[in-house]
């Protein structure tokens, strides 16, 4: 008489055991969930389920001056008039990307990968101070790593990246305006064509259209000027990854290396996993396929 097959220890794991991590993928300044659109399937190609979403004060969150809405521009009105974003915290962009690693965990895992670009680094970094027991890995690309007592705007001004090519595209004060403002919609060719040397160099003129009316106008100024405050015992001790763009031109390379040391120092036991792109600062258009595997990898490793 055949017996009823015997579980095995595999089979009792928790099933999530045997599914791929999920991801969590936060975008940068003045960008959106769109950002990972060619990134999300790319990953799922490697079996991994991936979530991104608009920021408070971006893509479908993202609110206008009303002199960026008219054409010609009037450049005056445009550098002098208060964001309608300028409220935003850093809290509220910690509290979105928290509730945003709950959804993900819902599919099965107590942990995820969470991924930041640029700006968005400043958001994981303290969404894992706050849960560490959430994140298995945290991955930084071409992102701000800040150490502990230090802003996002101590970093944009550092030695380490002088030469940068974002500064010469802001077109106000955030003094005056609450903002770091730029005009992605710009009519002037000399301006678009710095935005792309920028952001997406790698990119082709019609990605970089599509990309500059996709742009949002305006970042919250206070999220860059929040005081950072990380532990070694919290932070410190998630498994870190750090993506170096080579060609990037918003964050140097030279601030990027900045980054992995000071958090280094901060947490030596724990030291940072360093990859590298040759890539601009926005991988995501030109090279999602490359941005995809690194993070494959990384969830895999």
């Amino acid at each position: 008489m055949p017996t009823e097959p015997r579980d095995t220890p595999a089979d009792r794991r928790d099933p999530a055991a045997a599914t791929p991590l999920p991801f969590v993928l936060v975008h940068g300044a003045w960008h959106g969930a769109w950002a990972y659109e060619r990134v999300i399937p790319a990953l799922a190609a490697h079996g991994h389920a991936a979530i991104a979403r608009d920021l408070p004060a971006h893509g479908v969150n993202a609110r206008f001056p009303a002199s960026f809405l008219k054409r010609p521009l009037d450049a005056a009105a445009f550098a002098s008039e208060p964001s309608p974003v300028a409220g935003t915290t850093l809290d509220d962009y910690v509290d979105h990307v928290l509730r945003t690693v709950d959804q993900a965990r819902a599919l099965g895992h107590e942990r995820v990968v969470l991924v930041g670009h640029s700006m968005g680094g400043i958001a994981i970094t303290m969404a894992a101070e706050r849960a560490p027991e959430k994140i298995a890995k945290l991955v930084y690309l071409a992102a701000f790593m800040p150490t502990a007592g230090t802003k996002g705007l101590d970093y944009v001004r550092a030695p380490e990246n002088q030469g940068e090519m974002l500064a010469p595209l802001m077109m106000a004060s955030p003094k005056a305006t609450g903002a770091l403002r730029m005009d992605p919609r710009s009519e002037d060719p000399a301006y678009r064509a710095a935005a792309k040397r920028a952001l997406c160099d790698d990119a082709d003129d019609a990605d970089h259209t599509a990309v500059g009316h996709l742009l949002s106008c305006d970042v919250p100024a206070a999220p860059f000027a929040a005081r950072i405050e990380t532990t070694a015992a919290r932070w410190g001790a998630i498994e870190r990854h750090y993506v170096k763009c080579l060609r990037d031109r918003v964050l140097l390379p030279a601030l990027q290396q900045r980054f992995i040391d000071e958090a280094d120092a901060l947490a030596p036991g724990n030291r940072t996993h360093v990859h590298t792109l040759d890539s601009s600062h926005s991988p995501f258009i030109a090279q999602a396929g490359a941005v995809a595997d690194t993070l494959a990898a990384i969830a895999r490793g």
